[in-house]
């Protein structure tokens, strides 16, 4: 979703926002060589954000979309999962949230993620990425592959990462939400990477 963003109407949402939002922050902070970590949809925007700086150190997928030139997030999904999301925002404009047990959580974190899910516009699911695939072959590209459960509509993405070259992956045996469910195991990945 859109967290702390979630008062923006939704049809105004659009990947390029999600782009421009990651570019704002580094320039903002003035950061020199960022890493960017991005999760899930994070992925898409991450990238873009990537193509158009010319510092990144380094780029860390976390159980993310990671994206070919002219993907969208929708690209590698299952049809069913498709054709769902398009009638959900046909519907409605967004992407409800998941319940958050498909990520593996139960408890007290699953009741806390529960309260802080936002929907996902839903203008970003069919928005093509358009991004230099050599530029961004060249950075040093990480995945962390959370695999217990193993969330079904990453799994083009584990085998992706494992058929192209210049990756490095870590697994975790724990569910999509590793900075909930895994966070010192997650934070151990990307301090080692600092």
């Amino acid at each position: 979703g859109v967290g702390e963003r979630a008062h923006m109407p939704a049809a105004s949402v659009t990947l390029q926002t999600h782009v421009d939002d990651i570019l704002a922050v580094v320039a903002a902070e003035e950061i020199e060589r960022p890493i960017l970590v991005g999760h899930s949809y994070g992925g898409l925007p991450m990238t873009g954000a990537a193509d158009r700086l010319t510092n990144v150190a380094h780029l860390v997928y976390v159980d993310a979309v990671v994206p070919l030139p002219g993907e969208c997030w929708s690209s590698a999904q299952p049809e069913a999962t498709r054709t769902a999301r398009r009638a959900a925002i046909e519907r409605s404009g967004v992407i409800a949230a998941p319940d958050p047990a498909a990520f593996g959580l139960s408890g007290g974190d699953h009741a806390w993620v529960a309260r802080r899910q936002t929907p996902q516009p839903g203008r970003v699911y069919d928005a093509p990425l358009e991004f230099d695939a050599a530029r961004w072959g060249a950075l040093p590209r990480t995945f962390v592959d959370c695999t217990r459960p193993a969330l079904e509509t990453i799994a083009p993405m584990r085998h992706r990462v494992r058929s192209q070259p210049g990756w490095t992956v870590h697994e975790l045996a724990t569910g999509h939400d590793a900075m909930v469910s895994a966070p010192e195991a997650l934070v151990r990945i990307l301090l080692a990477l600092a």
